[in-house]
């Protein structure tokens, strides 16, 4: 028996992401609808809700319009800037070539789109969903998953609190508390520690492809009012990428609210290089002609990173288990050649809602809501990403510029009707990496602190904070890995894969070379959980309220 307090609810949120939310509104909206009383907690690690919440971002607006239809009447900020301009360029390193949209397919052009602040959208949402009696936890991170004696999932606990690094309990330690529910969905975004641990202990992966993953890096700038365009989206693919072999990704320009642009740049982590740093790759990005122009005179506000889902449909696991579903990016719904998830995430969480509210409406509980997965099969998210789910085997079997082509030759297919008759498919990021000595060492620029920055000049306009003295939440299975290992095979690439310099080697000018990890860095973006040759790093949750605290990602 557990002497923590524990809390009974009928459905418990792991997550309040876009997911998260629109699982919770949607229960209590047919809660109502229906004349029941069902009771419904969000926990959300983070402390504010949307302080982890990172996105470019373009949101296609499909989902609220069916569950929240006068959204853009009822102050939700995304409604400020729809998309005006749709640009795709082709980038050389001096050049670019615009590609003109006959090229693509209609899908991809962003017409009735939206672009802002993802964190803000979910702020409103977070909102919405108190007013209808929705409890929502900033600063609780969920930490541990409770199972009832059949196997089924009972709950999460949260951590504690005021734990000290060496595992004693400080002057303002408390005890985790326990939350109970007839059904927990998890919605922690792209690679969460409890969704990975639900897949392993349910073997939920059993009938799908690995996940695989990119690393999106995101900086906000003010710039010259005379240069901006409210609602002009530019999407980039090529350079730099395309000097390193074995590398793919593509950057973004999106013109905000506010006189600000949403810059970034995304690393797919199947890259082979172990001298590939995602960080330095976003920099040298912003050197490009067309991108340093738009960014001269401006002032670099906010700056953070998060891994992405890449995998597509054939990457998404058994979405249930008893007591409990997958819903958002913890299962991996993000359509990569339209750039968007939010809508899809938002979509599998009010399927997994209703699915809910008809078994506990049925004196169901703890079992697999199996109508959440039946709802996903006839749904439009699975055709839309069914449509798309060869692009990026091809571009990574076939390269940028010959994947490319042949991803767009599968896409009008797809849209027109006529389906591929294959569904090609992934390898684990982590398994990709060549040995140092058989790669070219790539060198980049230093930052000018004008145009270019340093990783912790970057993390500190993350606003990233741990409380130091507690556990490292950054842990190893093997101590010994990074020095034995990983240094004399790959340099030990965490040093490089990691955009907020969590992870460095000292002492090798003294031949007594070791790992030290400053997770006071740690912008919690799942990078080295991906990436780790030998998947020896595990990401835990750190202290609630940890972490970056992002004003308007």
């Amino acid at each position: 028996m557990s002497d923590r307090e524990s809390m009974p609810y009928d459905v418990v949120i792991v997550g309040a992401g876009p997911a998260g939310l629109s699982a919770a509104i949607r229960i209590k909206q047919l809660a109502a609808e229906k004349e029941a009383d069902i009771s419904v907690c969000v926990l959300e690690k983070g402390s504010e809700v949307g302080a982890h919440i990172l996105s470019g971002a373009v949101i296609d607006p499909r989902t609220l319009d069916e569950f929240l239809p006068d959204w853009r009447d009822d102050g939700c900020p995304l409604a400020e800037v729809p998309v005006t301009e749709n640009i795709h360029w082709v980038l050389t390193k001096n050049k670019k070539v615009d590609l003109p949209h006959l090229w693509t397919p209609p899908f991809l052009h962003n017409k009735g789109t939206y672009t802002g602040s993802l964190a803000n959208l979910c702020r409103w949402m977070a909102g919405k969903a108190e007013e209808l009696g929705v409890e929502i936890f900033p600063g609780f991170a969920a930490a541990e998953v409770l199972f009832n004696e059949d196997g089924s999932v009972k709950g999460v606990a949260t951590g504690d609190m005021g734990v000290a690094r060496d595992g004693t309990h400080k002057g303002d330690w408390q005890p985790g508390l326990e939350l109970h529910a007839k059904y927990t969905f998890f919605s922690e975004g792209c690679r969460g520690h409890l969704s990975k641990e639900l897949m392993r202990i349910f073997d939920l992966r059993a009938n799908c492809d690995p996940q695989v993953y990119g690393l999106g890096i995101k900086e906000l700038w003010d710039i010259d009012p005379e240069l901006h365009t409210p609602g002009k989206v530019v999407h980039t693919q090529g350079w730099p990428l395309s000097e390193t072999d074995g590398s793919n990704g593509g950057g973004w320009i999106y013109h905000q609210a506010n006189g600000q642009v949403s810059i970034g740049f995304v690393t797919w982590l199947n890259y082979t290089n172990p001298y590939v740093s995602p960080f330095q790759e976003m920099q040298k990005w912003k050197t490009h002609p067309e991108v340093a122009a738009l960014l001269k005179g401006g002032k670099r506000v906010s700056y953070g990173a998060r891994a992405i889902s890449d995998g597509g449909l054939q990457s998404i696991p058994k979405l249930v288990f008893p007591g409990g579903a997958l819903i958002g990016d913890s299962a991996g719904f993000l359509n990569v050649p339209r750039i968007k998830g939010t809508h899809t995430a938002m979509k599998s969480g009010t399927m997994a809602a209703e699915a809910a509210v008809d078994a506990i409406l049925s004196q169901r509980q703890s079992d697999e809501l199996t109508a959440y997965p039946d709802a996903f099969e006839t749904s439009w998210v699975k055709k839309e990403l069914s449509i798309v789910r060869n692009v990026v085997p091809l571009v990574k079997k076939f390269g940028d510029l010959m994947g490319s082509g042949l991803a767009g030759i599968t896409m009008w297919s797809e849209y027109l009707g006529l389906k591929m008759p294959f569904t090609m498919h992934h390898h684990p990021d982590n398994e990709t990496l060549w040995r140092k000595d058989l790669v070219k060492k790539v060198e980049y620029p230093k930052p000018d602190g004008v145009l270019t920055f340093d990783k912790l000049s970057s993390v500190f306009l993350s606003n990233t904070n741990h409380e130091e003295d507690q556990p490292v939440h950054l842990t190893l299975k093997d101590a010994s890995v990074p020095v034995v290992h990983n240094l004399p095979l790959y340099d030990e690439p965490a040093q490089r894969y990691c955009p907020a310099g969590v992870y460095e080697i000292v002492g090798e000018d003294t031949h007594d070379p070791r790992l030290v990890i400053n997770a006071q860095n740690c912008v919690h973006c799942k990078t080295c959980d991906i990436k780790d040759p030998t998947q020896n790093i595990n990401w835990v949750v750190p202290e609630g309220g940890g972490g970056p605290n992002y004003p308007n990602m």
